[in-house]
């Protein structure tokens, strides 16, 4: 079956503009995330962690200690999600949750071995961020980060802010 061509919209200066999106948005970037998901979970799983917990844990320790809130707000998830995430890593012993300023707070921290973890699990990701930037290329990987910094602050302009995992 031929793929239809993208149209190009008509350009007020009479130069061609580029193409219009075709197919669903949700469901090209899904198949993205699947696939830079695989490489990052494979890598990192030498290290014995996946994608979500080395992001989880890189957040932590550049912020603890931390309210649970505030890592939420920090990482765009949910309360539900982050609670379900951190407990496997409280489980392992990778992140402690304490007592907070008062006696409604809580507050979040690494321990040793979380840090350890995550030192190890970084020269992984490090392979990971380099065999994607080899596969895809660095300037489109750099394209792509900006197109998703401008995306997020133009969908949710209030949490809008980069976050690094080196």
């Amino acid at each position: 079956m031929k793929k239809p061509t993208p149209r190009k919209r008509p350009s007020t200066s009479g130069t061609q503009q580029a193409a219009e999106p075709r197919g669903c948005t949700h469901f090209k970037l899904r198949q993205l995330l699947r696939a830079v998901g695989r490489l990052y979970d494979s890598e990192l799983a030498t290290a014995g962690l996946k994608g979500t917990q080395f992001s989880l844990l890189s957040s932590i320790i550049g912020l603890e200690p931390v309210q649970p809130a505030d890592l939420a707000r920090h990482m765009g998830l949910d309360a539900s999600t982050l609670t379900r995430n951190l407990r496997v890593m409280i489980d392992e012993g990778w992140v402690l949750q304490g007592p907070g300023h008062d006696s409604r707070s809580r507050l979040i921290v690494s321990t040793p071995a979380g840090r350890a973890r995550y030192t190890l699990a970084k020269r992984h990701w490090k392979r990971a961020q380099l065999e994607l930037n080899a596969q895809l290329g660095a300037p489109q990987v750099a394209a792509l980060h900006e197109l998703i910094e401008h995306g997020l602050a133009q969908l949710h302009p209030v949490d809008a802010q980069p976050v690094s995992q080196s």
